[in-house]
């Protein structure tokens, strides 16, 4: 009979020999040579009907059980190996893979509350938590809280801090939810900045458009701001209603067109700023009152409609 000892000791040694075999394939990812990924034929097994039915699901259902192991970036060498692989880890956004992969990189408070309401399936959540606010690229005065999205500004006086996502955008659709979970203060300020773009200053201002770095909307004045003017209030109309504290809005990023707008609720407040430059651009905050809490969501690219 064999020990559980031995059982588990071949178990990890299988798992070692996967995980250099991905990672020997990391190696020759044609994405990071600049190229479009050019998939092997299929094996048998990406046909159902060469097989039968029931023997290709058996073997999907293997994949899974092995991929549910990996992590994010080997979980993208293997979708390049061909067709059937692609097609196993991205054909049900709520399959074990991702719903594993979710649960060992989210933590439970993200989980378990209604921060991710609006993200539909696992890997959804998985590539929010990606896009995310860095720990790294935030004023020495904030940080962000375990759940990973919400950013904690400490009570420090005289100074205005911000933060920016881990990643940004050159090209696509993208959108994001922003609120804050505590008083707005003097200046409260959503929008986007370039990596050039200051993440803290002295004294108590709207550091989001204060220089030609970065685009943004104070909520307390409903001012649009950019290279340190103010743009025009926004949303142009006549009373338009202040921001209430916990209220959601939508952050609509289009570098096809260039332009940055908002929406709250189900509605679209339109277009606030046009003629973006040609940059990568991050999800900003800037914050301004001690011990508020803003949270920040990725979402994917927008719905149309």
């Amino acid at each position: 009979m064999t020990s559980p000892a031995s059982a588990q000791s071949r178990h990890a040694q299988g798992e070692k020999r996967l995980r250099r075999t991905v990672t020997s394939g990391a190696e020759r990812n044609p994405s990071e040579l600049g190229v479009r990924p050019c998939f092997l034929p299929s094996t048998r097994m990406a046909e159902p009907r060469a097989r039968g039915g029931q023997a290709w699901r058996a073997g999907r259902r293997v994949l899974e059980l092995v991929f549910s192991y990996l992590e994010l970036s080997e979980l993208r060498s293997c979708a390049l190996v061909c067709k059937h692989w692609y097609r196993c880890l991205h054909g049900d956004e709520n399959s074990e893979v991702w719903r594993s992969l979710c649960a060992r990189s989210l933590a439970e408070e993200a989980l378990r509350t209604d921060i991710l309401c609006n993200l539909p399936s696992y890997k959804a959540k998985v590539r929010a938590f990606q896009h995310a606010f860095s720990t790294n690229d935030c004023s020495r005065n904030v940080y962000i809280k375990k759940n990973g999205f919400t950013l904690h500004r400490n009570p420090i006086a005289q100074s205005t801090d911000g933060a920016r996502t881990k990643i940004g955008f050159s090209e696509g659709r993208h959108a994001w939810e922003v609120w804050w979970e505590g008083p707005l203060g003097t200046v409260a300020v959503i929008g986007i900045a370039t990596k050039r773009a200051p993440m803290q200053c002295q004294g108590y201002v709207a550091l989001l458009g204060s220089d030609d770095q970065s685009w943004g909307w104070n909520l307390v004045d409903n001012n649009l701001l950019h290279n340190g003017e103010v743009n025009g209030s926004f949303p142009q109309c006549n009373n338009a209603p202040k921001y209430q504290i916990g209220e959601r809005i939508r952050v609509i990023l289009d570098m096809e067109d260039k332009t940055l707008a908002f929406e709250r609720g189900y509605e679209f407040l339109g277009v606030a700023f046009r003629g973006l430059p040609k940059a990568c651009l991050y999800p900003a905050v800037s914050a301004v009152y001690g011990n508020t809490e803003v949270t920040l969501v990725y979402l994917g690219k927008p719905l149309d409609g």
